[in-house]
């Protein structure tokens, strides 16, 4: 049997396309918002987030591939989507520790900006995602991906009142730290939920 089947879609798969055509536009357009304002704010809670949403985008796309397609595709799909969420977890780590060592402190009023602008964005891809999350490994995957999102935003949110209050850029670091164990909990989970399937 062909791993596709996408001569006929069925009308789910059609409603799965659709949603996750506007989750990629979504995340691909704040990802380039983030991380312009992390890198010119210098704030690793934005940079990280940023990454979390190119990290969404690439599995947005990953599961468009899968819808229509057979169930090992599917699976392949979150396995690869889980890896790529484990491999963005280390790069947070990595560039939280070079600002660490580079003692940058970045711009409170830009992150809560932003934190605002990525949260409503991802509260949005979240309610679209929803009637999809009981459904195939890849929008289960999206799903993840999605809550995720929230929680960072939230957490960037944080950081840049705490950093305005205190002058401290350690909130930053520190929320950009708890982003990528975040991100490392949603690879991981879609990587143990695909031996379910």
């Amino acid at each position: 049997m062909s791993d596709c089947e996408c001569n006929a879609l069925s009308a789910k798969e059609l409603a799965q396309r659709r949603t996750l055509w506007v989750l990629l536009g979504i995340n691909g357009a704040m990802f380039v918002i983030e991380a312009v304002t992390g890198w010119w704010a210098q704030s690793t809670a934005l940079l990280a987030d940023s990454l979390d949403m190119l990290a969404d985008a690439t599995v947005y796309s990953l599961s468009l591939y899968a819808v229509g397609r057979a169930a090992g595709v599917k699976v392949r799909a979150a396995r690869l989507s889980g890896w790529l969420q484990v491999a963005l977890a280390v790069l947070v780590l990595i560039d939280g520790v070079r600002r660490f060592l580079a003692g940058q402190s970045p711009e409170p009023a830009w992150m809560v900006a932003i934190g605002l602008l990525a949260l409503g964005s991802n509260v949005t891809c979240l309610l679209l995602i929803a009637k999809h999350r009981k459904e195939e490994i890849h929008m289960r995957a999206s799903w993840i991906f999605s809550k995720n999102d929230v929680i960072a935003n939230l957490g960037v949110i944080g950081a840049g009142f705490l950093v305005s209050l205190t002058g401290s850029a350690w909130p930053d670091l520190l929320v950009g730290l708890l982003v990528a164990a975040v991100v490392l909990r949603g690879g991981m989970a879609i990587l143990r939920d695909r031996e379910a399937d």
